[in-house]
């Protein structure tokens, strides 16, 4: 994969990440909450959408030469939150509190930012206005 491809492959992380997490300003709190505890109020099939979203997100991760061990805290984050999740209502307040999905885009950056920085940098520096107000 060229360093064009990883640059749109982290982007797309990103994007789905902030998507599944942190996309909903919650007015007078300033918490913020993605899709992921939204579909999970959904009986039976939310949980199971969410965690396929988040398990796409680790498949993108891995092209991008995540190691084993980093891979591995990928996995216990969204099966976590999947677990948890199955338990009603307080399963999706789990879900708007963890934020698997925002934790392994973190490891996913510290393993970038330690083997190939400059790929971090450009997709720092290429981030555009709307993605900057996503994570604030």
């Amino acid at each position: 994969m060229d360093k064009t491809q990883k640059l749109k492959t982290l982007k797309r992380i990103r994007r789905l990440s902030r998507l599944m997490d942190t996309a909903i300003r919650i007015p007078g709190l300033g918490f913020r909450i993605g899709l992921d505890p939204i579909i999970g109020l959904i009986p039976g099939a939310g949980d199971l959408v969410s965690t396929g979203f988040s398990a796409y997100i680790i498949f993108l991760a891995t092209q991008l030469g995540l190691p084993g061990q980093d891979l591995k805290k990928m996995i216990l984050n969204v099966a976590l939150e999947a677990v948890v999740g199955t338990v009603p209502l307080a399963g999706d307040l789990f879900d708007a509190f963890y934020k698997s999905n925002i934790r392994n885009l973190a490891i996913l950056e510290e393993h970038l930012t330690k083997v190939e920085p400059e790929l971090e940098r450009a997709a720092n520096e290429s981030t555009s206005y709307s993605e900057t107000l996503l994570r604030h």
